[in-house]
């Protein structure tokens, strides 16, 4: 993304601002797997959204005057000759400066000795608490800083406020560059899970397909899945979170497969369900067609005005009525509606928000009722898990189906960004005959 994103952001974010304010906002820690052996490094997606800066240590600040002027600082590590021998480049402040067009630049060794002279004649501070293990600690220095000298006319602001419900508003709304990033998301993590269905094999293991998904996704240039890759056959399907992806696949099981790339920062989120044998069995050909279609009604349902509270409403009510149909339900769909008894079988939300997190925007995750509008993007992932100690019919036990597209809100309706990965069933059993000629 151009320079000139960032700062549109930054002018967007001031807007929303209290007049003689500052927010400070930091970059994440380095996660350690083991000993001294680092995770990849991954940014703060908020740090990121504002800056586009990919260094640990790091904290960026906006300060907005009372005259509505406003300047930008940062503190980040210090370039360094032998750090950079060892691989970790840092770009240093007059790098910084002139790359991030922030006007003042501080190594981050010197943050307890420069950051209260800009908090000093504010009003506001713009904090999340807790966030991380230093952060807090850093606001509270400089705060003390500024009341030991507030009679050498130092003063200190009275006011904390979280800068979250700011920030992720903007994040809500999509702009055209960052709706290009998730077009090339979905697509790359849609064609993973066609070459998943093309690898696909009895007597194979789980983690064999999530390398298949693994390679396609780095081939076109996502070297990060957006979250642990879920390969569960089997039983192991009606796991939601089931990540081990150790088990052997076995003929006449299905695989569901939720899988998504990470491209630039941005998050895909896709889940599909297919048949080891490459042919559906009658009680699987049932559930999966339930759940297929109660994602095809949700694909019509969301446009701008509607929300997910309401959409979600809809898609319950069909789902259990179609478990009523197929004896899985006993009793009056609406009481087993108003007694939330499709939580057996469908326990997570239907919706979530995406962007730079795959779980976007956080602030507002709970917001069901939010409003739609053009720009937003979320999922939409009807599922129907059946635990093999379900009082249900024993032909449905153990058959667990998710299928989940990422879609954007537009103008006249939706966009499916991840639809290259088919889910008709006549469309995955027809791939799965031809596959071996691929």
């Amino acid at each position: 993304m151009i320079e000139k994103e960032f700062l549109c952001r930054r002018l967007a974010l001031l807007k929303k601002m209290e007049p003689s304010s500052i927010i400070l906002i930091f970059s994440a820690p380095v996660a350690i797997r083991n000993n001294d052996n680092p995770y990849p490094y991954r940014q703060n997606s908020d740090f990121w959204y504002l800056t586009g800066f990919n260094e640990p240590e790091a904290m960026f600040g906006l300060i907005k005057n009372s005259d509505n002027c406003y300047k930008s600082l940062l503190f980040n590590r210090s370039h360094n000759r032998q750090a950079q021998i060892w691989g970790q480049n840092y770009i240093g402040q007059e790098s910084a400066r002139m790359q991030l067009a922030v006007d003042y630049a501080f190594p981050w060794e010197s943050i307890n000795d420069h950051l209260h002279l800009f908090l000093d004649g504010l009003k506001t501070i713009y904090h999340v608490e807790k966030q991380y293990y230093f952060s807090d600690q850093i606001i509270f220095t400089a705060l003390e800083k500024l009341r030991i000298n507030q009679k050498k006319t130092l003063s200190v602001p009275k006011i904390l406020l979280d800068w979250r419900p700011l920030v992720h508003e903007l994040r809500l709304i999509k702009s055209s560059s960052e709706i290009t990033l998730l077009r090339k998301a979905g697509l790359i993590s849609a064609l993973g899970h066609m070459r998943a269905l093309k690898k696909l094999f009895h007597g194979i293991h789980e983690y064999q397909i999530e390398g298949e998904i693994q390679y396609e996704f780095n081939h076109h240039g996502a070297r990060w899945t957006a979250y642990n890759t879920i390969i569960a056959s089997g039983e192991n399907s009606c796991i939601l979170h089931y990540t081990d992806n150790n088990k052997l696949i076995k003929n006449g099981q299905l695989v569901l497969i939720d899988a998504g790339c990470e491209f630039q920062g941005y998050a895909s989120d896709i889940s599909r369900t297919f048949p080891v044998n490459g042919k559906f069995n009658a009680p699987q050909r049932f559930i999966y067609t339930t759940v297929l279609n109660a994602l095809n009604l949700a694909l019509k349902l969301y446009q701008p005005g509607t929300n997910i509270y309401t959409v979600t409403k809809t898609i319950i009510a069909f789902l259990v009525h179609r478990l009523v149909q197929l004896k899985i339900m006993q009793g009056d769909v609406q009481q087993l509606i108003k007694d939330k008894a499709i939580e057996q079988f469908f326990m997570h939300k239907l919706s979530h928000w995406i962007g730079l997190d795959v779980h976007d925007s956080n602030y507002y995750s709970q917001d069901d009722r939010r409003i739609l509008q053009p720009g937003m993007v979320l999922t939409i992932e009807p599922g129907l898990y059946i635990t093999t100690d379900s009082n249900v019919p024993s032909e449905y036990r153990g058959i667990g189906v998710r299928i989940e597209d990422t879609i954007l809100i537009t103008k006249n309706g939706n966009e499916n960004l991840t639809s290259t990965a088919i889910k008709k069933i006549n469309e995955i059993e027809s791939f799965m005959v031809k596959r071996k000629s691929l």
